[in-house]
């Protein structure tokens, strides 16, 4: 493949950690960067002076045109606790996702109300505001776990927002501008663990095209194994906040205002030793199929396999795989690293399709060199029609992002040659933004 160009490598925005549980990133399994023609604009989190904890961070959105970036606007009176996903019709529409809290200022936590924000590309300092037509009165909190998606062809959105450990409330903003359509998804059954729960899935991709509607989430529950849990406290000095991330699971419409979701799919678990895997993206080829990314780690800490797994080795894996149907039709894996199979370490990872239906995985590699020294570096790889890697090539970004966000379809952003990223780069204050050509 050829070497990606960089074009850009920039500072967004600065902000004062908010000590909530969120962050400028949380929302990861959304986007809060689009780009129509020559314009991207950014979503970022804002934490309010003085404002107590769990609300207290605004909204704010950023422009980069000609000549460079700039705030074009904020919030000027809610309070709420996460960051709000950006989407993107090809109209030139913006529209954001909020959920401003309808408590005291002094009040820790308490019922919140998700809001749609349009703003107009070229005049975004004006807003309108839609309250999204649910099928029940869910009550909703500042814990969203809330996923934001676009058709942008199509001119259609969906909302997904999480109600508690039962499952997920969806609306749909159609293209005449109704929140014509709603309904509910409820969370698989974890039938298996020692005491039988609901598995929460969290921090979902969403992707929708024609009201065909993918879903891609990971468990998100306290600990259910007995053992592992009372040695995680003594790990954590009595610290009862543990959560595992380690059951990777997909499901499918083919119209999600005429059809249920299928049955649950579990597309990958490291259960069965304790590890952990992010799920990263999810992207719709030409065809309809869905193809998955996601990041697998053997065992969650070396502590635990000295207790439990001893013959385990600890290794990374970015994986991927193609979906068809609700069925898995192919598995891959782009990069891998740890314990016998190399001293690089992938981490964060997205996908990224230019118009000609070509699909690059953009990552991050730490660990080491084969010599020793410390590695940190973003890496393009192909992943071709028949799922095999095409190689991969190092970005030449001066500082490597770790964990980051992309234009992407889901967000309603079209398929480019350029990929822009917002996140998090090594010597970089705040949020980073790059420009990259890839092709």
């Amino acid at each position: 493949m050829n070497q990606p160009r960089v074009e850009g490598e920039e500072q967004v925005y600065t902000y004062s950690p908010a000590n909530n549980g969120a962050g400028p990133l949380w929302c990861y399994g959304a986007t809060c960067v689009v780009r129509h023609g020559d314009d991207v604009f950014a979503a970022g989190l804002e934490t309010i002076a003085g404002a107590k904890p769990l609300n207290n961070c605004r909204w704010t959105l950023h422009h980069r045109g000609a000549d460079g970036w700039r705030q074009v606007a904020a919030d000027p009176v809610d309070r709420q606790r996460e960051p709000c996903p950006l989407t993107l019709l090809r109209d030139g529409r913006l529209f954001l996702s909020t959920n401003p809290t309808l408590t005291a200022p002094d009040t820790h936590r308490g019922p919140a109300e998700p809001r749609v924000l349009e703003l107009d590309t070229a005049e975004p300092a004006a807003w309108r505001t839609s309250l999204p037509r649910w099928s029940a009165e869910p009550r909703f909190t500042e814990h969203s776990y809330r996923t934001f998606a676009a058709d942008g062809l199509g001119g259609e959105l969906i909302l997904f927002n999480v109600l508690g450990h039962e499952g997920y409330h969806w609306a749909l903003r159609d293209r005449d501008g109704e929140w014509s359509h709603a309904g509910e998804l409820i969370f698989p059954w974890g039938a298996d663990y020692e005491v039988p729960e609901a598995i929460r899935c969290c921090y979902p991709e969403i992707a929708m095209r024609g009201r065909a509607v993918h879903f891609l989430g990971i468990s998100d529950i306290i600990e259910p194994v007995k053992a592992w849990r009372e040695y995680k406290l003594v790990l954590h000095e009595g610290k009862t906040w543990d959560y595992e991330f380690r059951r990777l699971f997909y499901t499918w419409t083919p119209d999600v205002t005429r059809e249920p979701f299928a049955p649950w799919l579990e597309v990958a678990s490291r259960e069965a030793t304790c590890g952990r895997i992010s799920n990263l993206d999810l992207w719709l080829d030409p065809t309809g199929r869905a193809h998955l990314l996601w990041l697998e780690q053997s065992v969650w800490d070396p502590r635990m396999r000295e207790r439990f797994f001893p013959d385990t080795p600890i290794t990374f894996e970015l994986c991927h795989a193609a979906v068809a149907d609700g069925k898995v039709i192919g598995r891959g894996t782009t990069a891998q690293g740890g314990e016998g199979i190399s001293p690089e370490r992938p981490g964060w990872a997205r996908l990224h399709a230019t118009p000609d239906g070509r699909l690059f995985v953009f990552y991050h590699v730490g660990g080491e060199t084969t010599a020793g020294q410390p590695l940190s570096e973003n890496r393009l790889a192909e992943i071709r029609t028949d799922g095999s890697i095409g190689g991969s090539v190092t970005v030449p970004l001066r500082h490597a992002f770790t964990s980051f966000m992309t234009a992407t379809e889901r967000g309603g952003s079209a398929p480019s040659e350029v990929l822009d990223v917002l996140g998090v780069a090594e010597g970089v204050e705040g949020i980073a933004y790059a420009r990259i050509r890839v092709v």
